[in-house]
């Protein structure tokens, strides 16, 4: 019996089904009281399943849940919550019209003689944001803040229950370095205290950094457990996907031709605050290079990208693409200019969940010849066909192929969906942002050389990305964007991940010519 009771959870030969696929195949997988245990696997590799089992989103065909070496039932969140097992999603759980404070405490409101006392709940959760270093504004709502932001408001909401058993799911995928570091030292001090921790990733790094043991899942199946101390990125890589991974990006240097992308004085208003969230910036995107806005998450990169795929209006400036002015053109007349968008937020401006995936993948070009009749209707046959072409070409994993709903797929599978549509455009400016995020080393590899063979064709990318790795591996050139505007530029040849922390804090900056 003491063997057993080393255990905090136990999810003994658990098998989770959806319709065309086994999601868990007969897994195992044991947390000891006060580690950190990570689960790693593939996009669609059955990780996200496994714990929502845990959680009680899904119920599992066959196994068996062991706390504390008692079997038990978790029929649903609020079981698992009374269980004291609280999780972080990888899409976030939160709601948008409510403030952080209020999607805090929701389900677990502090009353006294049957009145809400918001002020107790405040007090409660500024201690824990001052003792943990997560940083929130509580009165904000959440659809005014950054990914990055909302993200901690979900592990404070997981905190504020006193919840012993945390599951992090992808939790780094929104976060700046800065930030990832801090989350790890917080991971660190919960698993010191005696909380038990799964923490879902794909990186590699992370992992190795933070984690006492992992669990490998590769399709649906475990292929190991294994110590962290005992291991290496490369034995896990190849564990996860079953084939080594080349970790280094492979490129030849860029030669950049004709300017494809003019932006002048660009000036975007913020929603936040009274400021301009870009202010004034001038930079060019030539032909065949790939130029990377890097800064911490919150500086303006994601109004920038709006004001230039048009999803918020520039109060002052200029943006010519293929030396059209596009700054006052509607959302369509910029994607038939040459522009195509993998967005931050996949969820809110990257797919229609609830179409399905087929139909997904011709959102840009669907009432085109090809795809559309004369009178407006879908020529469904051809959807089809397009869309497993690309979906063999791109490796997307999805339970019914092509008629799959977006929402039931995997996020990592999500985000390999809008790339393919947005790359096969061959669009001559692609703005990319975030676009390995919830990737796995497989698939970030595979995206990485998407991308470079993109720019080697001639065309532009715009790479808007918080991964210094990718920043420093993918870009021919570096703009460093501070307080919405453009700080610096440099060469990834030259410069190092230090030189660029300076500039993205404010500690440093240049003087920019007019373009940068």
């Amino acid at each position: 019996m003491e063997e057993k009771n080393e255990y905090a959870i136990e999810m003994l030969n658990i098998t989770k089904r959806f319709p065309g696929i086994i999601a868990n195949d007969n897994v195992t997988l044991q947390l000891k009281r006060g580690e950190i245990h990570a689960l790693l696997g593939e996009n669609g590799a059955g990780k996200s399943t496994l714990m929502s089992v845990l959680f009680g989103l899904y119920q599992a065909e066959e196994g068996t849940i062991k706390k504390d070496g008692k079997t038990v039932e978790i029929k649903s969140p609020n079981d698992a919550n009374a269980l004291g097992i609280g999780m972080v999603h990888q899409h976030f759980k939160l709601v948008q019209c409510f403030t952080v404070l209020d999607n805090i405490i929701l389900g677990q409101e502090t009353t006294q003689h049957g009145l809400l006392r918001k002020d107790l709940a405040r007090k409660k959760i500024l201690d824990l944001s001052e003792k943990y270093g997560l940083k929130v504004d509580p009165d904000a709502l959440i659809e005014d803040i950054t990914v990055g932001m909302q993200q901690r408001t979900e592990i404070l909401k997981m905190l504020y229950r006193d919840n012993e058993i945390l599951i992090f799911d992808e939790p780094t995928a929104v976060l700046t370095p800065a930030e990832i570091e801090e989350l790890m030292k917080i991971m660190k001090n919960l698993a010191n205290e005696g909380k038990s921790i799964l923490f879902i990733s794909h990186k590699l790094a992370e992992i190795m950094a933070v984690a006492d043991r992992c669990t490998v899942l590769r399709r649906g199946k475990c292929i190991g457990t294994v110590n962290i101390s005992e291991t290496d990125p490369n034995a896990l890589s190849r564990m996860m996907v079953g084939r080594n991974v080349q970790f280094v990006v492979d490129k030849k240097d860029a030669e950049p031709k004709d300017v494809i992308l003019h932006v002048e004085n660009l000036t975007v208003p913020s929603k936040l605050h009274n400021n301009n969230a870009v202010n004034n910036v001038s930079f060019d995107v030539r032909a065949g290079e790939i130029v990377c806005i890097a800064g911490i998450d919150g500086n303006g990169q994601t109004e920038l990208v709006y004001g230039l795929s048009g999803l918020e209006n520039c109060t002052s400036g200029k943006i010519v693409l293929n030396g059209k002015e596009i700054q006052s053109a509607p959302i369509r007349s910029r994607y038939a200019a040459g522009l195509g968008h993998i967005p931050e937020d996949r969820h809110k401006h990257g797919l229609v969940l609830d179409y399905s995936l087929m139909n997904n993948l011709v959102l840009r070009s669907y009432f085109e010849p090809e795809f559309s009749t004369k009178y407006g209707f879908l020529k469904k046959p051809q959807i089809q066909e397009y869309a497993e072409g690309l979906i063999e070409r791109y490796d997307i994993r999805s339970g019914q192929g092509a008629t799959t709903m977006a929402r039931a797929m995997s996020g990592g599978n999500q985000q390999k969906a809008i790339i393919a549509r947005e790359l096969d455009r061959e669009p001559s400016l692609l703005l990319a942002v975030q676009p390995t995020r919830g990737l796995d080393v497989g698939a970030i590899e595979g995206v990485h050389k998407e991308l470079i063979a993109h720019r080697d064709k001639g065309n532009g990318i715009l790479l808007v990305s918080l991964e210094l790795d990718e920043v420093m591996s993918v870009s021919d050139r570096i703009l460093v964007m501070y307080e919405g505007e453009i700080v610096g530029e440099f060469d990834p040849k030259t410069t190092t991940p230090e030189e660029l922390g300076l500039y993205m804090a404010g500690a440093r900056r240049k003087e920019m010519g007019k373009n940068a």
